[in-house]
């Protein structure tokens, strides 16, 4: 199996597995879904945070205004009425005005907040330094860990607008938003390795060869974003060895001009012609007169 270390810029996203006979149209549409996966466990779990503290969103018509002008306008949350949490709610008013405040008791809180943890771990970009390989499975299961606790604090469900809900039915609507950017459509992805496109017409051993053991670092793109910067000689935490050594040497050779003192070389046990002054007799001779 060829190993790919999987970026985004110059940054890690997860490692992946594949044989090098996998055709490359199959690998890079199995690269972007994993990406997009992992995304979408990022939006759900930066919701249910808000969900555990705030409560369930609310209409679309009721966000953003005050008490004063939903009651003039005569404005009713009918599912706030119908979706509330095992064991009742706290009210802690949003100040953004997204949700309707009627957050969970602290033990459902504390199982969202434990799921949400849970999840973002298996999708953690920390896998990377632990060898560890996401695939799809491991992201579908943090998906049904994540709905499995939303099911537990609101057995009624959420309401049909609310994005944890809309994520969950994959009827999302990220046009617009910071979020949506990250999005890299499965046609539109491309897979480039060495300043190369790994092109969809080829096999992985096309470019890396049949050695199974490979492992590569290939970077995800946009189509029509051009080849992305190529990966640096040394890494930054070997570029730091490497400035940290050349400082302790630098402040070695300091200490060593501090310390170069010739003064010695004036004793009598360096004096190079002194065993020869010695036979001669004339050691110690003083000219000066008595």
């Amino acid at each position: 199996m060829v190993l790919l270390h999987v970026k985004r810029g110059d940054e890690s996203q997860f490692l992946l597995q594949a044989p090098g006979s996998t055709e490359l149209e199959e690998l890079t549409v199995r690269v972007a879904r994993v990406y997009n996966a992992r995304l979408k466990v990022q939006r759900v779990c930066s919701e249910m945070e808000e969900l555990a503290e705030h409560g369930i969103f609310l209409p679309p018509n009721m966000q953003g205004l005050t008490d004063d002008q939903i009651e003039e306008l005569k404005l009713r949350d009918e599912w706030g009425e119908k979706c509330v949490p095992s064991g009742g709610s706290e009210f802690k008013k949003d100040d953004i005005g997204r949700r309707n405040g009627q957050a969970p008791n602290e033990k459902m809180k504390q199982v969202l907040k434990k799921t949400v943890e849970e999840a973002r771990a298996i999708i953690s970009k920390k896998q990377v330094e632990a060898g560890v390989c996401i695939t799809m499975e491991m992201v579908k299961d943090a998906l049904d860990q994540l709905r499995g606790a939303v099911m537990i604090v609101y057995p009624m469900g959420l309401p049909p607008y609310d994005p944890i809900r809309m994520e969950f039915e994959n009827k999302e609507d990220l046009s617009g938003t910071q979020a949506g950017l990250s999005v890299i459509e499965e046609s539109e992805a491309q897979l480039w390795w060495a300043a190369k496109e790994l092109r969809r017409t080829k096999t992985l051993s096309d470019y890396v060869g049949k050695n199974e053991k490979t492992k590569i670092i290939v970077k995800i793109q946009q189509r029509g974003q051009g080849a992305p910067a190529r990966e640096p000689v040394i890494s930054s935490e070997e570029q730091k060895q490497l400035m940290l050594y050349y400082h302790r040497r630098q402040e070695e050779l300091k200490k060593l001009e501090e310390n170069d003192d010739d003064s010695c070389l004036n004793s009598p046990w360096a004096d190079n012609t002194a065993l020869k002054r010695h036979f001669h007799g004339v050691k110690d001779i003083k000219w000066r007169p008595r």
